[in-house]
């Protein structure tokens, strides 16, 4: 039996468990986070190739751009640039005097070169000027690192507060690995562990089990993380919010498993065993559910929720483990000193009666409102900025916006030029191609989305040179050759970077198409960061509906093996798709865009949404089985699964709420979202799916409530008094319904 086995080995697998904890906790802990923006779009998709052909051409676009007040004056900028070049994460400094020196040197006119300066160099005023970084392969490998050195640098140099500013795909790049990294999120994984465990205590009211139900949490958590180290995985802004997830799955198939304890007579011999064969089957299924739910997001290009889905069904399957194989040796060890409070929910018996006998008007009513929520999922539709990620009164938002305002926005489309394509441009000579660029530039430039643009032809003068003077020319350029970052493959590639205006972002897919037109058959290639996260926003949506769609055909596959019977499937999953429709419907309403959060939300709420409908559909069917009623089976199904639904579900919503509180964005919308969908399921669950199984069953049911309740228990199911009696049942002693009421 179950029994002999817990009560014999209990203490040793908890013991086990705790001896393993420090070495999962310390492997767990040593993963590292990866938030680059290029590892968003899967290796071998055509934007992400174009890219890594760039950055094997040029070098990786990974440059940081700092804003100076211009009274500094040209040595101290110079003395802030030399102690920059000195950090092994820094290749190179601009500063506007060496970018100054490098086009006079080539002949180019003082008028033309303050016009070239200004934006990235120097601000329109000319109270801002701008010092470009571009970071080495050291620096590109540890950007925070890299990034943390430059503050330092600019702090032993008294730069500080709003006198200095950076902005740059690295700078960004690092606040999302602290912002949405797991030291910065541990403080709100401690709240929700708080939260859980005052709502686990008010249940058992005793905190030596609460404790060890919430170690065994904790002890789940690590345990993924550890696996996904294990495996090559990486943690990223996305998945940090993996450890709230596999802990609120944990604490839901524990709780399942208490309520089911708690409803075995103290009596029985094998009462462990009872309880875990009644909760296994079900538990299981909301577990594979909750794992297909998480995996369905795998049908995403968007990596980092790629990402998410496999390290969330790893996650669901933990849960479930530890869960299900530990709660009842913690049960054993130490057992519940009085059994959960059932008798705080008196109220629910009334209530459910109250539903069940109106089964009709409930569905039909629920049939519209999910109806008219619904209508707005039409409207949906995705967004995706990193700066929206930040929280208001973030420095780098802060330095990013100052920039965007006073010098430059640091999103570009890169150009690039292949003079290799035909044997026409391949002859040409350097000048001639020199002239060639220059005009595409030109181009490129007039075009209203691009504020500036800067290539190779950008420190030449507009007429070169002929004669003696071209050939002294070209050879000052040879000297610099070592400077030179336009030009690769042996002056068969040309680089030419058209900064954007920060009105246009979010547009790349327009202007790329607009700019294609405007260079005509040139042989141009353009990419760049800009353009991956414009292929991230579209794949995001797209992502959002296939994953949807693919976790639901699959639940109800499993529905319907898992219960035989194709039409108890297709019940079950309704009520379960109601609660999406009219959360994501009132998005639509409301025109919210849906992000990275909103996106795995939907089909991670619908897998956890199924633990209910799984719970109370086993207990319908043994119920029918035994008493070949379906209005009995209905009515006993859903006063025995009825609390602990309700219970697990409230302790997954409320955790969820925690995250609402971190600064990173994504994280907060998040848990927003799940919050809001879990409670949205307590509607399906315990509301639409017990008046779908009792849609024709109402006048049995009322017999059955009648008896369960004669006339003198004064229990009201109609009316107004119905409810006065749920306010004197709660202590609210408002009205007394009685026969001398005249309104009884």
């Amino acid at each position: 039996m179950f029994s002999t086995f817990y009560k014999k080995y209990s203490r040793h697998l908890l013991l086990l468990t705790l001896a393993l904890f420090p070495i999962l906790n310390f492997y767990a802990d040593g993963i590292r986070s990866n938030n680059d923006i290029e590892a968003w779009l899967p290796e071998n998709s055509e934007i992400r190739k174009t890219y890594e052909e760039f950055k094997t051409r040029f070098g990786a676009e990974e440059v940081i751009l700092i804003g100076l007040d211009a009274n500094l004056g040209d040595e101290l900028t110079e003395s802030i640039a030399g102690r920059l070049e000195r950090q092994p994460g820094v290749r190179r400094c601009w500063t506007p005097r060496r970018m100054r020196d490098v086009m006079r040197e080539l002949s180019v006119k003082d008028a033309d070169i303050a016009q070239r300066l200004q934006g990235v160099f120097v601000s329109r005023d000319g109270k801002r000027i701008g010092t470009v970084v571009m970071l080495s392969d050291h620096g590109i490998r540890d950007r925070a690192g890299t990034v943390a050195d430059i503050r330092e640098v600019l702090k032993y140099c008294q730069l500080d507060g709003q006198s200095v500013n950076m902005a740059g795909a690295p700078v960004v790049i690092a606040e999302l690995n602290r912002l949405g990294g797991r030291e910065n999120n541990g403080v709100f994984f401690l709240i929700s562990l708080g939260i859980c465990a005052g709502l686990v205590y008010y249940q058992l009211r005793d905190w030596s089990l609460t404790g060890m139900i919430m170690g065994l949490t904790v002890f789940a958590i690590q345990a993924t993380v550890a696996i996904l180290r294990l495996f090559g995985g990486e943690m990223n802004f996305v998945l940090d919010a993996l450890p709230i997830m596999v802990m609120v799955f944990t604490l839901e198939v524990s709780v399942h498993v208490l309520h089911y304890y708690e409803a075995v007579p103290e009596a029985n011999p094998d009462r462990i065993g009872t309880a875990f064969r009644a909760a296994f089957w079900p538990c299981f299924l909301a577990a594979f559910t909750g794992a297909i739910g998480m995996w369905s997001l795998c049908a995403s290009n968007f990596i980092p929720v790629r990402q998410f889905g496999g390290a969330g069904a790893l996650g669901s399957v933990m849960a479930f483990l530890v869960g299900a194989l530990l709660t009842p040796a913690v049960i054993v060890v130490c057992p519940p000193r009085r059994g959960i409070d059932n008798t705080s929910y008196g109220w629910f018996e009334p209530l459910a009666d109250w539903l069940l006998v109106r089964s009709r008007k409930v569905v039909a009513v629920g049939a519209v409102v999910v109806a008219c929520f619904g209508i707005g999922s039409i409207w949906l539709r995705s967004h995706l900025e990193p700066l929206g990620f930040f929280p208001k009164d973030n420095l780098v938002l802060r330095d990013v916006q100052r920039l965007h305002k006073e010098l430059t926005c640091t999103d570009t489309i890169e150009a690039t030029v292949d003079f290799g394509r035909t044997l026409e441009l391949s002859s040409l000579p350097f000048v001639e191609r020199l002239r060639y660029v220059q005009e595409l530039e030109h181009k490129i430039a007039s075009y209203p989305g691009i504020i500036h643009t800067m290539s190779l032809a950008t420190l030449f003068p507009k007429e070169m040179p002929a004669g003696f003077e071209l050939t002294q020319l070209l050879a000052r350029a040879q000297k610099r050759q070592s400077d030179n970052d336009f030009l690769a493959g042996g002056e068969q590639y040309w680089r030419i970077s058209a900064y954007i205006r920060a009105d246009q972002r979010g547009q790349q897919d327009q202007t790329l198409e607009e700019l294609r037109k405007l260079v005509g058959d040139a042989p141009i290639t353009f990419t760049g960061i800009a353009p991956l996260v414009e292929k991230a926003q579209q794949d995001i949506y797209a992502g959002f509906l296939s994953s949807f769609v693919w976790a639901f055909w699959s639940i109800m596959v499993v529905f319907i093996v898992a219960l035989r019977s194709v039409k108890a499937g297709f019940i079950g999953m309704l009520p379960n798709l109601a609660p999406i429709a009219v959360v994501f419907g009132f998005l639509g309403w409301i025109d919210c865009p849906v992000d990275i959060g909103m996106m795995m939300s939907g089909s991670i709420a619908m897998g956890i949404a199924v633990d209910g409908a799984f719970h109370f559909l086993v207990c319908y069917d043994v119920a029918f089985k035994e008493c070949g009623c379906r209005a009995q089976a209905t009515r006993e199904a859903y006063l025995k699964t009825g609390p602990p639904i309700f219970n697990s579900t409230m302790i997954m919503a409320i955790a969820m709420l925690a995250l609402t509180f971190s600064s990173f964005g994504p994280t907060a919308q998040f848990g927003w979202l799940m919050a809001a969908t879990l409670l949205a399921t307590q509607f399906g669950d315990l509301v639409l799916l017990p008046c779908l199984l009792g849609f024709f069953h109402t006048a049995r049911l009322a017999e059955l409530a009648a008896k369960a309740r004669p006339l003198s228990s004064s229990v009201p199911l109609q009316g107004p008094h119905f409810w006065q009696w749920l306010r004197t049942r709660n202590g609210l002693r408002i009205f007394q319904a009685t026969e001398e009421d005249p309104m009884a």
